[in-house]
C-alpha cells in the first residue's frame, strides 16, 4: 500500500472512529437525560434480573429431559400442540379485529345486512376475501389443535396430580373454543349461519328446567333473527376474547411454573 493510500484509510478510519464516539456521547446524554426523569437505569436492572430467572427455571425440552427420541408417541413435536393453538388464536384474533373495521350485524335492525357485508367483505373489499379465508382457517385450525392437544394430555396422564387445575382450565378452553366457533359461524348470517342457531336454540330449550331462560338469554327467542345476531356478535366479540385470553395466560404461567409434565 502507497503512502497515500495508507494516509487516506487512516483518515477515513479516524473519521469513523470520531463518528462513532460522537454518537456514543448522543446517546449516553439520552441515556442519562431520561434516566434522571425516568429511573430508566433501576427499571433495567430489574428486567435483567427476571430475565435471567424465568431463563433458569424454564424446562428442557421433552426430548431431551427424558431421553424420548427413539419412541414415537412421546416425539416432541407432539408436546408442541398447545404452541400451534396459541399461534392460531393469535392469528384468528388480528385478522378478527382487522374484520371488525367492515363488519357489523345490522345496520337498520336487519339481520340480512350482516350478509350483504360478508359478500362486502368477500368481493369488493380489497385483500378481504384473503383476510376472511385466513381469519376462518384459523379458527377451524385452532379448534383441531386444541382438540389433538387435550387428547395427548390425556393419553400421556399429563393430567395427574399436580396438575389437576391447568386439567380443569384446558377443559374449559375447549369448551370456549367450540363456543368460539359457533358465534363466529352464525355472523355471516347465511343459510348455513340460519339453521345453525336454529339447532342451537333447539338444543337450549331442552336443557332441563332452565331450558327457555338460557334460550331467551343466549338467543333471545324461540327463532333465529336479529337479536340472535346481536347476541353471538356480542359473545364472539366482546365476552370470549377477554375471557378465553385470560385463561390461556393463566394456562401458560401454570405450565411455565410446574415445567412440562411427564409422561405416565
Amino acid at each position: 500500500m502507497s503512502m497515500k493510500r495508507r494516509d487516506e484509510f487512516d483518515r477515513r478510519a479516524w473519521l469513523a472512529e470520531q463518528d462513532l464516539t460522537h454518537l456514543e456521547e448522543v446517546y449516553l446524554r439520552g441515556l442519562m437525560f431520561l434516566d434522571r426523569r425516568f429511573r430508566l437505569v433501576d427499571y433495567l436492572e430489574v428486567m435483567e434480573d427476571m430475565y435471567y430467572k424465568i431463563n433458569l427455571q424454564l424446562p428442557k425440552s421433552h426430548t431431551e429431559q427424558y431421553n424420548l427420541d427413539n419412541k414415537f408417541w412421546y416425539w416432541y413435536p407432539l408436546y408442541s400442540l398447545g404452541l400451534l393453538t396459541l399461534l392460531a388464536y393469535i392469528v384468528a384474533a388480528v385478522t378478527g379485529a382487522l374484520l371488525g373495521f367492515y363488519y357489523a350485524p345490522s345496520v337498520a335492525g336487519d339481520p340480512a345486512d350482516a350478509y350483504s357485508q360478508m359478500l362486502f367483505i368477500m368481493g369488493d373489499l380489497d385483500f378481504g376475501f384473503m383476510l376472511r379465508s385466513i381469519h376462518r382457517w384459523a379458527a377451524q385450525f385452532m379448534v383441531a389443535a386444541v382438540f389433538l392437544h387435550m387428547l395427548r394430555v390425556y393419553f400421556t396422564g399429563a393430567y395427574k396430580e399436580p396438575r389437576e387445575l391447568n386439567w380443569i382450565i384446558g377443559v374449559i378452553l375447549l369448551v370456549l373454543t367450540i363456543g368460539f366457533g359457533f358465534t363466529g359461524y352464525l355472523l355471516p348470517w347465511n343459510q348455513l349461519s340460519f339453521w345453525a342457531g336454529q339447532i342451537g336454540i333447539e338444543m337450549a330449550l331442552t336443557t332441563p328446567i332452565i331450558g327457555e331462560w338460557v334460550d331467551e338469554l343466549i338467543f333471545g327467542g324461540s327463532e333465529p333473527g336479529q337479536p340472535t345476531l346481536m347476541r353471538m356478535y356480542i359473545l364472539h366479540v366482546f365476552f370470549l376474547p377477554f375471557i378465553v385470553t385470560a385463561l390461556i395466560a393463566i394456562h401458560i404461567g401454570i405450565v411455565w411454573m410446574q415445567g412440562i409434565a411427564e409422561p405416565h
